[in-house]
């Protein structure tokens, strides 16, 4: 049981909630002007985790036939049959009635809205197989997470108006997601030009995608900074952080474009962008409280 366990806990890859749960709660502390409420606290994060959750779990189901044929991912739970697909459905299942109930429990808004993340999550991992717009979908699966930080907090979302701020920086978030995917995806370059997978280095070849991926990361700087510095009534401790974002940005892209192998893009992919979503949380979370 305890190893069946940790094979699931392995196949959600429940770390890579560090990518965007940060701003969920950056969203929340923003709206609130301070400590928000602990039942928020433990609503967005069971409500951001189950939808991760499922939305991995469905990645993982629906591109377990892809996975088999490629050599890096043909060790994956589903494909080497470490777990069965009625154990991935099932996990599946579980984590949305949890994202549900938690999208219910904060507050109208949230649960009337919640379905189209869901919806967004399901439709992915079918769009690289026929547009490299994919990255940006997958950019688009986390850019809700600062949107629904600030609607749990306010039960309310007026692009036009107030709610303009999470609404910008989760187009941002989008380019940042995107930005990321493509360095991941340069992994499966070769793999991906021979059975016509839809990424930008198949595309484009694997030097263009690190440009672009560099373009995708200055756009998220240059809205991030706008958010903060612009709209956000931000102090010195949250410009010391988009500071800090610069550095890492850099850092990630001076490693991808020195890598020699897989090692090097997994630094680059998680690692760099969990520390960046986390500095990013803290600074501006020290900023707002009294």
């Amino acid at each position: 049981m305890v190893k069946k366990l940790g094979l699931i806990m392995d196949f959600i890859k429940i770390e890579h909630t560090l990518f965007a749960l940060p701003f969920a709660y950056l969203g929340a502390f923003m709206a609130q002007g301070g400590m928000i409420p602990a039942d928020k606290i433990i609503l967005i994060a069971t409500a951001f985790t189950g939808l991760r959750t499922a939305a991995m779990s469905l990645n993982r189901i629906i591109d377990r036939e892809i996975d088999a044929l490629n050599p890096r991912t043909a060790n994956r739970h589903l494909p080497a049959g470490l777990i069965s697909l009625n154990e991935a459905y099932t996990v599946a299942v579980v984590s949305l009635i949890v994202y549900f109930i938690s999208a219910y429990l904060i507050n109208h808004l949230a649960f009337l809205l919640s379905p189209i993340p869901a919806v967004t999550a399901y439709v992915y991992p079918y769009l690289k197989r026929y547009t490299v717009l994919s990255h940006y979908v997958l950019g688009l699966n986390l850019a809700y997470a600062p949107m629904g930080g600030w609607i749990a907090v306010t039960n309310s979302f007026d692009i036009l108006g107030k709610d303009f701020l999470p609404f910008l920086i989760g187009i941002a978030v989008i380019f940042w997601v995107a930005g990321f995917d493509i360095i991941y995806a340069i992994q499966d370059y070769e793999f991906d030009v021979t059975h016509g997978i839809h990424s930008i280095p198949a595309k484009l070849g694997i030097k263009m995608a690190k440009i672009v991926s560099a373009i995708n990361h200055v756009v998220f700087f240059l809205l991030l900074s706008i958010s903060i510095l612009v709209i956000y009534p931000s102090g010195h401790i949250a410009v010391f952080g988009l500071f800090l974002i610069g550095i890492i940005l850099i850092a990630e892209h001076a490693v991808v474009w020195t890598w020699r192998d897989e090692r090097s893009i997994q630094i680059s992919f998680f690692y760099l962008n969990a520390i960046l979503s986390s500095v990013l949380l803290i600074t501006v979370i020290l900023d707002v409280l009294p």
